[in-house]
């Protein structure tokens, strides 16, 4: 417990509050009605009413009330049946039996799935992890364990990102998914997509989350294309005082988190208000990228003396021109070199893989009265990890800043309002730094370039050694003997792979020359781990892309405002909304086309109405939803979704539904501008599909 404390600076808010009635407390134990063992967690709290209770460590409950007898108190549980109670006196203390939600099959004990009937009759299919799931998660955290819920796949690009997609469109770059926490939007305000949990909740205080599989746009908005990642924390109200955790594991993997909740008041007050501050710490060393087979393009496989594309090591690609002598001129001068490539840089070489990720975060919550309650937010993330995307990169100091502002009415209205900053840091491209650190001791092809001097050297020092290998033949040999190119050739190919040793041997004594050579068109390799390598990688990763160097610069801005209404006319209950977002981008010309004085705005706006209406005793509902999305650079789209769910038994729920999505292009899709080393990618804005180039090229098309 000695750590709690140094968790504990995190933020402090000046508080207030207000002796405006008096408040009466009701007390009482929660039991398992079967065992008579007490009930940890179970939620306590008077009818129609918001705010709450929860049972300690013994099952107990002390709920304050501002209202006197009578009235109903209602007590919910995972696994249990959910119980109301009549409370005429407050002097006595209420003892509640709770029955498990449990179907009997002779020996075998089946429980039902720990969902609300709210959640069993939505007009979408809806998997949820809640309280006890989280707590029983046997990875690392609950994040890991949506990997285990139906529809969801999980991509761990490196130990601190770990990815969520649904229906099984798997990538690092999930855009087709929308990721909320607390009704607020996951994203990088750059990427367009959610860092895994970089910028999340800790398992600490988080309540359940749902995960939407499938079109889900009329309901979420134009993101949840494929579905939607719904994170609910703990209020403070319902869940107050001090929880803390530490967790630790291989890869010198350490995790602690702490949260502090309190509802600020005592008996003789009305509690208006309430607040909760989160830390969260992880340490670990990442798994190394040590893949080192050929990659699908590789020309050469790895039996090849002159080296071949290897997966994790940057800088070998055959993308230069001067390094293919197979033909039949080629073997006679330069007999043995064949195709060769030019080494590179392994990603352990060129990465830091320590990761580590802090996030801090509180909101305040006021309530100007029983049902209407504002709450302010604020949450900061950091951290160094690996990311794979275009390429890879190292994700170094790179901060998140997210402020919420809302105000809400429970189950009628809210009113919604956040903004997020995002800093890219010192965080630089893997790839695009080897490929530097290769021009900046020369060219790889071309004249006056490494390939030529390898070549050139291979042709003086190592041409007269293959000749004088015992059983060599030569061409002019071959000629006389009445082969053929063809059957020369095939000759040749078996002799190498026979002295396969001698020729590697061969390549590394030229490689070993071409990398030492210091002439006026190539300079000495730079060797990782030496004084003079970290002098160049440091330069390098501290330029930007746009000085030469491998460095991003992102200080790119989301902020968003929505609303929401419900009200009830005789015909059914009507559901209205709209948002407004807009994107700020500002990577001064590393990522996005904003070089110079070009500056990116991009805006969209939604609207949203929908309505529920009951049938047969209100077993059958109907949902009938529409939403338009506009974003400015393109047309408005319309999203109708429609459902009918009949609930004959409370066991038994059938649903039927209609559903539609859309995605709008994201700020790379539109406004992209990224030099990955050997191409230049690019947004579609200015219509370059449409004027017959594509999105790639190489860059000797250019």
């Amino acid at each position: 417990m000695r750590l709690l404390p140094s968790f504990l600076f995190i933020a402090g808010f000046l508080l207030c509050t207000t002796a405006d009635a008096q408040v009466l407390n009701l007390k009482g134990t929660v039991t398992d009605a079967g065992t008579g063992e007490t009930i940890i967690g179970a939620v306590v709290k008077v009818k129609d009413m918001s705010g709450g209770a929860v049972t300690d460590l013994d099952g107990r409950f002390n709920l304050s009330v501002d209202r006197p007898p009578p009235f109903t108190l209602t007590v919910v549980y995972f696994g249990y049946v959910p119980q109301e109670l009549p409370i005429k006196d407050l002097r006595q203390e209420v003892k509640v039996k709770m029955v498990a939600d449990a179907v009997l099959l002779g020996d075998a004990q089946v429980v039902r799935q720990r969902i609300s009937d709210k959640q069993k009759q939505a007009p979408l299919t809806v998997e949820t992890m809640d309280l006890l799931a989280i707590k029983e998660v046997a990875g690392g955290d609950f994040y890991e364990g949506l990997g285990n819920l139906k529809g969801v796949d999980m991509t761990a690009a490196s130990f601190g990102f770990k990815v969520i997609n649904t229906r099984g469109f798997n990538s690092t770059s999930p855009v087709r998914s929308l990721q909320l926490i607390d009704g607020v939007d996951n994203q990088s305000p750059g990427l367009n997509f959610s860092l895994g949990n970089f910028l999340g909740a800790s398992d600490l205080d988080v309540l359940k989350v749902d995960v939407i599989a499938g079109a889900s746009t009329a309901f979420y908005g134009p993101g949840a294309f494929n579905g939607v990642i719904n994170m609910t924390t703990k209020s403070p109200w319902t869940f107050p005082g001090l929880s803390a955790s530490i967790k630790g594991g291989e890869r010198n993997m350490l995790e602690m988190a702490v949260r502090w909740a309190e509802v600020i008041g005592d008996s003789t007050t009305k509690q208006r208000w309430a607040y909760k501050v989160n830390a969260y710490a992880l340490r670990a060393d990442d798994w190394q990228a040590e893949n080192y087979s050929p990659t699908e393009d590789s020309p050469t496989g790895i039996d090849n003396p002159g080296r071949y594309d290897a997966v994790n090591i940057y800088g070998d690609e055959d993308v230069s021109v001067n390094n293919n002598y197979n033909t039949f001129s080629g073997r006679r001068s330069y007999p043995g070199l064949g195709k060769f490539l030019r080494n590179g840089y392994t990603e352990s070489e060129l990465v830091d893989y320590g990761t580590q990720n802090l996030k801090l975060g509180g909101s305040l919550h006021y309530r100007i009265n029983d049902s209407l309650e504002v709450i302010a937010a604020s949450n900061f993330s950091t951290g160094n990890t690996v990311y794979q995307g275009d390429n890879r990169y190292r994700l170094k100091d790179v901060k998140f800043f997210q402020h919420r502002l809302e105000i809400r009415q429970e189950g009628k209205w809210f009113v919604r309002g956040y903004v997020t900053h995002e800093d890219a840091g010192q965080t630089y491209d893997i790839y695009t730094t080897a490929l530097r650190l290769q021009d900046a001791s020369g060219p790889t092809g071309g004249a006056n370039s490494w390939n030529i001097e390898y070549n050139t050297y291979w042709g003086n020092a190592i041409t007269p050694q293959v000749q004088a290998m015992p059983g060599y033949i030569t061409a002019t040999q071959a000629y006389n003997m009445g082969w053929n190119q063809a059957q020369w050739i095939t000759w040749q190919d078996q002799f190498i792979q026979n002295n396969l040793g001698t020729f590697t041997s061969f390549h590394e004594q030229t490689l070993a020359h071409s990398n030492a050579v210091n002439t006026s068109y190539i300079d000495p390799f730079f060797v990782p781990g030496t004084e003079r390598f970290n002098e160049k990688f440091d330069e390098i990763t501290s330029k930007r892309f746009t000085d030469g160097g491998s460095l991003f610069y992102d200080k790119s801005i989301l902020a968003h405002a929505m609303g929401e209404y419900k009200f009830k006319p005789a015909f059914g209950e009507v559901t209205v909304g709209g948002n407004f977002r807009q994107y700020l981008p500002n990577s001064a010309g590393t990522i996005f086309s904003d070089t110079g004085d070009v500056h990116i705005r991009n805006s969209e706006f939604g609207l949203v109405a929908g309505l529920e209406k009951k049938f047969m005793e209100d077993k059958l509902t109907a949902t009938a939803t529409l939403r338009m999305d506009k974003n400015e650079n393109f047309k408005a789209l319309f999203s109708p979704a429609l459902s009918l769910v009949y609930a004959n038994t409370p066991a038994h729920v059938w649903r039927v539904g209609f559903s539609s999505a859309i995605r709008n292009p994201t700020l790379a899709d539109q406004y992209l501008y990224y030099n990955v080393g050997r191409a230049l990618l690019l947004g579609n804005i200015d219509g370059q599909f449409e004027a017959g180039r594509d999105s790639m090229f190489t860059i000797g098309n250019l």
